[in-house]
């Protein structure tokens, strides 16, 4: 939600503020590229970032990271600059498909050079904008890339899927919302395809939700080990993936109930097996698959197959590292079987995916002698995850 309020304060036709800003690696990288383009951004110091929204110019260069939002959000943006934005980022991003909505790029008016990262937009201080198709199968993010900035382009811009399913509609849905709530006349009443008209966005505070992904270990722990997890701000209405959290593990075995103080999550001693078309949550995953591998039944995950283009090839990872403890784990075309077993303790790669870090975490609550290797990796998206796990676990 933050990475979506900063382009969308950043276009506006005045001064925006972000009130609880996501603080991580990810978000730092979309700031920083944002104000390379000559955006504003203050961190107050008190938990809100000023953003004061100028003309975007190059030539600009512009570190990606790892971060997906930031590879596709900003390079729809930067097509209004007047001038040329580089774009580069981790070995990794080279690996992760964009393809698509450079495509979608060009057909809109837009010149860029490249197919992956890195690449570069030459703007021109306007898009013309229209129609674009595109298969947005393996991300959910070339689509809201191009919404997001789409109000700006001169004749507005609808997106046509034309493809396998979109994984993580709820990504999109919180696009069109977050448009909305900016002034933006849009349209997404018809399947696989979402019109916005071009027009001004609102100058607005926006009030950032917790992020509910980051959640999932903290709940994940308290259903593996028996115990008692809240997390507070649990919002009663949202479009985030992890809003289907408590009812996934509460299938799971354990038991949820919502307070005046947030979400309460308990344990009650049982493990279940999972069965789940998480096409839609595919971020939440490695957590479950963690989970999973604890269960007294089996388990069968299916719809994920886009994780493979994620920070790392997530269905194999977590194949390869819950089966080294030894797990049963097997990939299938879309997903992960996943058969109850004896795990033992040893060293869990992450292959520098946050996900997989907090999954390994997980483990470790219930299998002695669990390692995991770069935990640091969680700065992605949740740089205090070590110190909250630690915290947590101690009380």
């Amino acid at each position: 939600m933050t990475n979506r309020a900063l382009i969308l304060a950043a276009l506006a036709d005045g001064p925006g503020r972000l009130d609880g800003p996501l603080v991580a690696r990810d978000t730092e990288l979309m700031a920083a590229g944002l104000r390379a383009l000559g955006v504003g951004i203050h961190d107050s110091g008190t938990g809100s970032w000023r953003v004061t929204p100028a003309p975007l110019y190059g030539p600009a260069s512009v570190d990606v990271g790892n971060a997906g939002t930031v590879m596709r959000f900003l390079p729809a943006a930067a097509a209004l600059a007047r001038g040329p934005v580089r774009f580069t980022g981790d070995p990794r991003a080279a690996e992760r498909p964009i393809g698509p909505l450079v495509e979608a790029l060009r057909v809109l008016g837009v010149e860029v050079s490249g197919d992956r990262m890195p690449l570069s937009v030459f703007g021109t201080g306007a898009v013309p904008g229209g129609e674009a198709r595109l298969d947005a199968s393996r991300s959910s993010q070339f689509v809201s890339a191009l919404l997001l900035a789409g109000a700006r382009y001169d004749k507005g811009v609808t997106v046509v899927h034309d493809g396998p399913p979109v994984p993580s509609l709820p990504h999109i849905a919180m696009t069109v919302q977050m448009l909305r709530q900016a002034g933006v006349v849009t349209d997404d009443d018809e399947t696989g395809r979402w019109s916005v008209e071009p027009g001004v966005l609102t100058g607005r505070c926006w009030t950032v939700e917790p992020d509910l992904s980051n959640a999932a270990p903290f709940l994940a722990a308290a259903l593996v080990t028996g115990g008692q997890v809240r997390v507070p701000r649990w919002p009663t209405e949202t479009t985030q993936a992890g809003a289907v959290l408590p009812e996934l593990l509460t299938r799971m075995g354990a038991q949820t109930e919502w307070t005046e103080d947030g979400l309460v999550l308990r344990g009650t001693g049982a493990v279940h097996g999972l069965d789940a078309d998480l096409h839609d949550v595919g971020e939440l995953t490695p957590v479950l698959a963690a989970v999973c591998a604890l269960a007294s039944t089996p388990s069968h995950l299916t719809g994920i197959a886009h994780l493979r283009s994620h920070e790392t090839d997530r269905l194999a990872a977590l194949a390869t590292e819950l089966n080294a403890l030894g797990g049963r784990v097997t990939e299938t075309e879309d997903g992960l079987r996943i058969v109850p077993a004896n795990l033992h303790g040893g060293p869990v790669a992450t292959y520098d995916d946050h996900r997989l870090a907090t999954a390994a975490a997980v483990l470790g609550l219930a299998v002695p002698g669990i390692m995991v290797r770069d935990i640091e990796t969680t700065a992605k998206t949740m740089p205090d995850f070590p110190d909250l796990w630690t915290t947590m676990v101690a009380s």
